[in-house]
């Protein structure tokens, strides 16, 4: 029951920003974004995506390995 009252509602956000993004995107007018806008923006959010993979991946890792420890306790 627990993971319901947890669940339940983090699904209904998770459906509200998408239908916030989807209704947003949607009835912006303007020029219509060219390939290579596509493609910059893919390319942003891979990179983005990588660092902060990367940057997780070093967090855990200097945890595992004592380096957040602190020195000098006596």
């Amino acid at each position: 029951m627990r993971k319901l009252i947890i669940i339940v509602p983090l699904f209904a956000l998770l459906a509200a920003t998408l239908w916030f993004a989807v209704y947003t995107w949607t009835s912006l007018e303007g020029p219509p974004i060219p390939a290579y806008g596509y493609w910059a923006m893919g390319g942003g959010i891979v990179i983005s995506l990588i660092v902060g993979c990367g940057l997780m991946a070093l967090v855990f890792y200097s945890s595992r390995h004592g380096y957040d420890d602190m020195h000098g306790d006596k």
